[in-house]
């Protein structure tokens, strides 16, 4: 058969989790406990931002907004309904959808650990003017210069993907719709799509990268020149948390990049590319929580209020 008019109805096929129908309903679950954790600890990230006045600074104004970010997933809740239902399909405005909401918050987030970084910078290497450059007006701005321009680069790539012509061969093989796995579905000419993606990772994932390298240079040029050890301790204490997320969204990033082209297994690819939607954002109330004093009291402050009012 030719190819279907793109305005036609799609549907397109996503992977299977599981092959064996008796495994489906251990995969539900454990998904289902993997969202809600999820849900969960970013949502008390927020709440105890927002309840705990020592934390309304820079710093935490911008994990705020990160556990926001990762409490937005958008591919758990699809995959927990195709397993409910016992179908892979995904309609192609469901699918389009879902591929746009992954590009803006994995932008986003990328941007936010961009920005996380030089706030670091700036409170190491400028402590006594840290709160007057980091005043909220920049902090606000720099948030939405982030949501911006991850709102830009997913919707033209969602744009582009719209002009595309499908066949009637639809398999995804991965549990999500992502961008590129889409465009090699195409029947039509993808080279546009192919080059806007390699000049939207080079940009705006290139320049976060460079920019968190940049911030961490200068750190710890600031921090090895500091006199006596327990100020260098503190100054990198500041940075773990950081550091610790950066590495696990980057690692993890990596990893799936490697192993994909290492591995002839389209299976283990999906299952990598999975954990990479799933395993920062659920790690990353974790580690802020357990690496962080003042986010630990806040949290403990937010239990006992909890607790008191139940």
């Amino acid at each position: 058969m030719g190819p279907r008019n793109k305005t036609g109805i799609l549907e397109f096929l996503l992977m299977e989790v599981t092959e064996d129908p008796e495994l489906q309903p251990l995969h539900f679950i454990l998904f289902l406990f993997i969202y809600l954790v999820t849900i969960l600890g970013n949502l008390l990230i927020i709440l105890a931002v927002i309840s705990d006045s020592h934390l309304h600074t820079p710093m935490y104004f911008f994990l705020y907004n990160l556990s926001f970010t990762d409490i937005s997933t958008t591919t758990i809740p699809k995959m927990l309904v195709n397993i409910q239902i016992q179908s892979q399909s995904i309609t192609y405005t469901g699918c389009l959808t879902q591929l746009c909401f992954i590009l803006i918050f994995v932008g986003l987030e990328n941007s936010l650990l961009a920005v996380m970084a030089y706030d670091r910078y700036v409170a190491i290497r400028h402590p006594l003017r840290y709160m007057t450059i980091m005043n909220f007006s920049l902090c606000g701005r720099l948030i939405l210069f982030c949501l911006f321009i991850s709102i830009v680069d997913a919707l033209i790539h969602s744009l582009m993907v719209l002009q595309l012509t499908f066949c009637t061969d639809l398999e995804i093989p991965l549990f999500f719709c992502e961008v590129v796995q889409v465009i090699k579905l195409a029947c039509s000419d993808t080279l546009i799509n192919n080059i806007l993606i390699y000049l939207a990772t080079g940009l705006f994932g290139g320049i976060p990268v460079c920019g968190i390298i940049f911030s961490y240079i200068q750190i710890v040029s600031s921090v090895l020149r500091m006199p006596s050890a327990s100020g260098k301790y503190k100054a990198f204490s500041t940075c773990g948390s950081h550091l610790s997320v950066v590495s696990l969204f980057y690692g993890t990033g990596f990893g799936v990049y490697i192993s994909s082209a290492l591995t002839n297994s389209s299976r283990n690819t999906a299952m990598l590319s999975m954990m990479y939607t799933v395993v920062p954002q659920i790690m990353n109330p974790f580690i802020y929580s357990l690496r962080n004093k003042d986010m630990k009291g806040a949290l403990k402050k937010l239990v006992v209020r909890t607790a008191c009012l139940l």
